[in-house]
């Protein structure tokens, strides 16, 4: 298959002021975008991906009809529409506003006013995503790996899975929490573990002290991909033995970087 480039991306544009939407295509057209729709409202943008299938969708916060967020989410519960890659620009500050669009697998939430450079290191990792390279591994078979994915949010993992499938692993188990993850790790031997934070009954602080403490992999690479941002409490995450950290929403080379590392120092 031929490789996807910056000219070949197809986008659709959702965004109800017209003076933003002329600033974002002009940037997107000085960066090489070639196939860019628009439209003002969700559900029309909705309507136009049954036919259209974008590579991404870029989406206002604030819409007419629906948030950014009911947007994002439609998406990610209808099986045509779940791979779409989106991204949010928004002037919206608020974790609370903006952690749900985290959880659903957003590529990139850019700020209002942003700079071509921001918009621009957005575009390659959508295609990273769409189109990613897998890991070379002096091993060999590494879809062979065993991973643990342990996040409460259905949508988030799935876009984890998604991510770590297209840099080549393939053997992936999956845990709503900390809890069932320990009693995942009693009954196979994983290679690395990825895991959220903030989760119900065991968060992921919780989980990796465990796994360190009592597990009888307590050596195994732990990467957390996180929305949290209190630094006291990532410090905490930091001293219960943590491999590394990586925000949500993050960028797939960024992932790729991280669990090369991991699985090279295994």
């Amino acid at each position: 298959m031929e490789s996807i480039t910056i000219e070949n991306l197809t986008v659709l544009l959702v965004e109800p002021s017209s003076t933003q939407k002329k600033i974002i295509e002009h940037i997107l057209r000085d960066i090489g975008i070639i196939h860019i729709e628009s439209v003002e409202k969700g559900h029309a943008a909705l309507e136009r991906m049954v036919d259209y299938k974008p590579d991404l969708v870029i989406s206002s916060l604030y819409l007419p009809d629906i948030t950014g967020t009911e947007l994002v989410e439609t998406m990610r519960a209808e099986k045509a529409l779940e791979q779409i890659t989106f991204m949010l620009i928004s002037s919206e500050t608020s974790f609370r506003m903006l952690d749900p669009i985290r959880q659903a697998g957003t590529i990139a939430i850019l700020p209002k006013p942003f700079d071509k450079t921001q918009l621009e290191a957005a575009l390659y990792s959508t295609i990273n995503l769409i189109d990613p390279k897998k890991i070379e591994w002096e091993d060999g078979g590494i879809e062979e790996l065993k991973v643990l994915v342990v996040d409460d949010s259905l949508t988030a993992r799935k876009h984890i899975c998604k991510v770590l499938r297209g840099l080549g692993f393939e053997n992936i188990i999956q845990a709503e929490n900390g809890l069932i993850a320990l009693e995942a790790i009693k009954n196979n031997y994983f290679d690395f573990i990825v895991t959220d934070y903030n989760m119900p009954e065991m968060d992921g602080k919780e989980l990796v002290e465990a796994i360190r403490a009592h597990s009888n992999q307590a050596g195994i690479p732990i990467l957390m991909v996180t929305s949290e941002q209190d630094n006291s409490r990532l410090a905490a995450v930091q001293n219960a033995g943590v491999s590394a950290i990586c925000d949500k929403p993050f960028e797939p080379g960024t992932v790729r970087a991280l669990v090369e590392r991991m699985i090279h120092a295994k």
